[in-house]
C-alpha cells in the first residue's frame, strides 16, 4: 500500500473507532466530566489513575505516564506489532485493510519467517543442552551457578556445539544461509575459499526477546577464561541491541507492581536476581546503557535503580550513564545508582548474602545528583581559587545539558549550594547601599522609538506607586528580595544553605504566594523529584499561565508558513523584553538565565548580550544596581544592542511590579517552547506523509502529547 493510502486509512480508524470502547474492553471506565477514569492497565495501582480523552482521541495515565491513541494502545495492551493492531481495529470498525503492496507483503512475510527461525534456533539449542555434547553447558548452570530446572526453562537457556550443528539443522528445515546470515546465525567468510561456520561455538545459550516475547537474538557465554566472555548477536532485521533490554518481557508486569526497575551489567546477573526474588531486573545488551534503553525503562519505572559492580569498571559505567541520561532527564524521570561491596557482581553478592541483605543495599541508592558530584569533584584538587572555580565552572556546564528547564534549575540550585558547603563559598551578606541613577544613555538620531507599545506590554498592570520610590517590604511579594537577602541569619543568608544537603531547603522563589498550589506527593531527595509540575518554582509558573491558552492563540492557530515565517521575529521580540526586563531587574537575570541561554536563539547580537549580562551579574563582588549594570554593558562590545533596545525605556516609564515581569517571561518562555513544538510536529507530519514509519509516527505523537500537555496545564482555571 502507498504511504499516503496508509495514512489516509488510519486517519479514517481514528474517525470510526472509539477509544473509550476499545480501552473499555480491557478497562472498566467511568465518566468523570469530559473523560473516563479507570485503573490503569499497564501498572498496578489501587487509586485510578488512567485517563481516556474521546475528544480528543488519546488515553494518559498519570501514574506511570503511559500515553497514546488506539493503535498504540493496541500494540502495548496486547503485545501487537503495529501491521497487526491496525488489521485488529479495522476488523472492529468494518474497515477494509488497504491491499498490502507486493513489496509490504513480501517484507511481512520476511519479517514473520526470521521470527520463527529464531523459534527454531533457541528450541535447537535448548536440546542441545541436554545431549552429550551439552554436558558441559549443562554442568556450568547448574553447579557453578545453581540454577534449578525450572530456572532454565523460564529463561530457555541453551548450548551451542562446536561442530557446525545448528547450520545443519538449519538446512535440514529448509531454511537458506542468506536468511541465517541475516539473523547473524551463522558467519560466511569474505573469503570464499573458507566454508560458513555457525556463529556460536561452544557457548551457553542465552535467548533475547522483545516485549511481545519473540526471540529476537542470542547472547553466548564461554565457560572458560577465554575473551570475548560474551558474543552477541549483531544487528539485524529485528534486533538492534540499542533499543532492547534483556528480559524486559519477564520484568514489566513484576515492575509495575513493585513500582521498581533494576538494570544490570550481565544476563547472568538478571537471572540471579530472579532466583532471589527480584522478578523486575533486565540488563543492556552488551553495550553501555544507552538513551533507548533508559527511554525504554523509564516506560515501565520513573527512577529505575543502575545496579554496578563496586570496582573501578563499575563505577566507570556509572560516569557513561551520568552522561548519556542528564539530556533527557525530566519532571520525576532520573535514575538511581547502587554500587555492591567488595566487587562483587549482584550473582556473587546474592550467593555470599541472599535476599535480604540485597533488599537493604535498595534502600541506600544514591541519586543521580550525587554521581554527578562526585564525578567533579572526587579526587580533584581544589587547593587555589582557580581551581575550585573550574571545579564548579565545569559542573554547572554539565547541569546546562539537562534539556528540561525546571530539572536543570534545580540541579544548578542543588550545584550551587553543595558548591558554598564545600568550599565555603558564601554569598553576598551585607545590604547594598543604593548607587545613585546613572544619566538616561543617549539614542542614536537613527534609532526609532515605536510611537505605542508592542501588545504583549499590554498585560503589565501599573502599579499605584513606582518601586524606585518605595522602601524594600520584604512581606510584600513584588518587592521581596530575590537573591541577595540579609534575614540576619548567616545559615539562611543569601539563596542557598550552608549545607550541602536538601533538608529544609526551600528556594528563593517560594517566597512568591500562590493560591491553591499542592504540597510534594513525592519525594524531595534529589532534583528531579523536585520538579514535578505541581511543586516548587515549576508550580508556580504553571499556574502563571494557566489563563495562557487565549493569549496563546495566534501562535497556536496560525498557518504552519506563518509560524515559519514569523519565528525569527517572536523570538526575537520576546528576547529583547526580556533583556530588557534584567535590566530593570537585575535579579531575574540569575533565575531566567539557565532557560533563555538553552532555548533557540537566533540573533546572535542578542544572544551574546544576554550572556554579557549574566556573566557581569555573577562576577560582580556585590549584586549589581539596575543603571550601574547597564553602564557596565554600555563599555562592552557585546552591550552594542542596548542603542536600539527601546523596550527597556518603555519597562522604565511604566516601572512594572517584578512579579508582573516574571508572568510575563513565563508566558513569553511559553510561547517560544510552543512555537518550536509545532515547527517540529509539522516536519514530522511532513515526513510521515513523504514515508509512513512506526518510528515517525511514535514521535509524532510524543511530540503532540507534549504540546497538549502543555496546553492543558496553561488553559487549567486557577483553584
Amino acid at each position: 500500500m502507498a504511504n499516503d493510502d496508509l495514512q489516509r486509512f488510519i486517519d479514517e480508524l481514528r474517525a470510526r473507532v472509539s477509544i473509550a470502547d476499545v480501552v473499555g474492553a480491557k478497562v472498566k471506565l467511568t465518566k468523570k466530566g469530559r473523560e473516563y477514569q479507570g485503573l490503569c492497565p499497564f501498572h498496578n495501582e489501587k487509586t485510578p489513575s488512567f485517563t481516556v480523552n474521546e475528544s480528543k482521541g488519546f488515553y494518559h495515565c498519570f501514574g506511570c505516564g503511559a500515553h497514546g491513541d488506539i493503535i498504540k494502545f493496541e500494540m502495548e495492551a496486547n503485545g501487537l506489532p503495529f501491521i497487526d493492531a491496525l488489521q485488529k481495529l479495522a476488523h472492529q470498525a468494518g474497515l477494509q485493510m488497504p491491499q498490502l503492496s507486493a513489496k509490504d507483503k513480501k517484507e511481512e512475510d520476511e519479517r514473520k519467517s526470521l521470527y520463527e527461525i529464531m523459534e527454531t534456533a533457541c528450541a535447537f539449542f535448548e536440546r542441545e543442552l541436554r545431549m552429550p555434547d551439552g554436558a558441559s553447558g549443562l554442568k556450568y548452570f547448574t553447579e557453578k551457578r545453581g540454577l534449578s530446572p525450572e530456572t532454565l526453562k523460564k529463561f530457555r537457556l541453551g548450548f551451542a556445539p562446536n561442530n557446525n550443528a545448528l547450520m545443519a539443522h538449519l538446512k535440514a528445515q529448509g531454511i537458506d544461509e542468506k536468511d541465517m546470515k541475516e539473523l547473524g546465525l551463522i558467519a560466511i567468510p569474505e573469503d570464499t575459499s573458507r566454508r560458513p561456520h555457525d556463529f556460536f561455538r561452544n557457548r551457553v545459550m542465552i535467548p533475547i526477546t522483545n516485549k511481545q516475547g519473540k526471540i529476537i537474538a542470542f547472547g553466548g557465554r564461554v565457560m572458560e577464561k577465554i575473551e570475548p566472555k560474551y558474543l552477541n548477536s549483531p544487528d539485524t532485521p529485528i534486533f538492534n541491541k540499542r533499543r532492547n533490554l534483556y528480559n524486559l518481557d519477564k520484568a514489566r508486569e513484576v515492575a509495575y507492581k513493585e513500582k521498581k526497575l533494576i538494570i544490570c551489567e550481565g544476563y547472568m546477573d538478571v537471572i540471579a536476581l530472579d532466583r532471589y526474588g527480584f522478578g523486575y531486573a533486565v540488563a543492556p545488551l552488551g553495550t553501555a546503557l544507552t538513551e533507548e534503553q533508559i527511554a525504554e525503562a523509564w516506560r515501565v519505572c520513573p527512577e529505575p535503580i543502575l545496579c554496578l559492580d563496586g570496582d573501578s569498571p563499575g563505577v566507570k559505567a556509572a560516569m557513561r550513564a551520568v552522561d548519556r541520561v542528564l539530556p533527557m532527564l525530566k519532571a520525576g524521570y532520573s535514575l538511581q545508582f547502587l554500587f555492591l561491596p567488595d566487587n562483587q557482581d549482584p550473582d556473587e553478592y546474592l550467593q555470599a548474602h541472599g535476599h535480604d541483605s540485597f533488599a537493604a543495599l535498595m534502600r541506600k541508592t544514591s541519586p543521580l545528583i550525587d554521581i554527578l558530584w562526585r564525578k567533579y569533584t572526587e579526587n580533584e584538587d581544589s587547593s587555589t581559587p582557580e581551581k575550585k572555580a573550574l571545579i564548579e565552572k565545569t559542573l554547572l556546564s554539565e547541569v546546562a545539558k539537562i534539556g528540561d528547564a525546571t530539572v536543570r534549575s534545580y540541579y544548578a540550585q542543588e550545584i550551587r549550594s553543595r558548591i558554598y558547603a564545600a568550599f565555603r563559598r558564601t554569598p553576598w551578606q551585607q545590604p547594598v547601599a543604593p548607587v545613585p541613577p546613572a544619566p538616561r544613555m543617549p539614542v542614536p538620531p537613527t534609532s526609532k522609538m515605536p510611537e505605542t507599545p508592542p501588545a504583549y506590554l499590554d498585560d503589565i498592570p501599573l502599579p499605584e506607586v513606582a518601586p524606585q520610590h518605595r522602601k524594600p517590604q520584604p512581606d510584600h511579594p513584588s518587592q521581596a528580595p530575590r537573591k541577595f537577602a540579609n534575614t540576619g541569619s548567616p545559615s539562611n543568608s543569601g539563596p542557598f544553605p550552608d549545607t550541602a544537603s536538601f533538608s529544609g531547603f526551600r528556594p528563593s522563589f517560594n517566597a512568591v504566594p500562590l493560591s491553591g498550589r499542592r504540597p510534594l506527593s513525592n519525594s524531595a531527595s534529589s532534583p528531579d523529584a523536585r520538579s514535578f509540575p505541581n511543586s516548587g518554582r515549576g508550580a508556580s509558573r504553571w499556574a502563571d499561565t494557566r489563563t495562557l491558552r487565549p493569549a496563546l492563540s495566534h501562535g497556536i492557530a496560525a498557518a504552519p508558513e506563518t509560524l515559519r515565517q514569523s519565528a525569527d521575529g517572536e523570538c526575537d521580540k520576546n528576547l529583547r523584553f526580556i533583556i530588557a526586563a534584567g535590566l530593570v531587574y537585575p535579579e531575574l537575570i540569575d533565575e531566567y538565565e539557565e532557560q533563555v541561554l538553552s532555548s533557540d536563539i537566533r540573533n546572535a547580537g542578542l544572544k551574546n548580550l544576554f550572556a554579557a549580562m549574566a556573566d557581569l551579574y555573577r562576577e560582580a563582588e556585590t549584586p549589581p544596581a539596575a543603571d550601574e549594570l547597564q553602564q557596565q554593558l554600555a563599555q562592552r562590545p557585546e552591550g552594542a544592542p542596548l542603542d536600539s533596545l527601546w523596550e527597556l525605556d518603555m519597562l522604565k516609564k511604566r516601572s512594572p511590579f517584578i512579579n508582573d515581569l516574571r508572568k510575563n517571561i513565563d508566558k513569553l518562555l511559553l510561547e517560544d517552547k510552543l512555537r518550536s513544538l509545532e515547527e517540529e510536529i509539522k516536519n514530522v507530519s511532513a515526513e510521515l506523509c513523504k514515508n509512513f514509519t512506526e518510528e515517525a509516527y511514535l514521535r509524532q505523537s510524543a511530540l503532540k502529547k507534549e504540546r497538549d500537555e502543555i496546553l492543558a496545564a496553561a488553559a487549567e482555571p486557577e483553584d
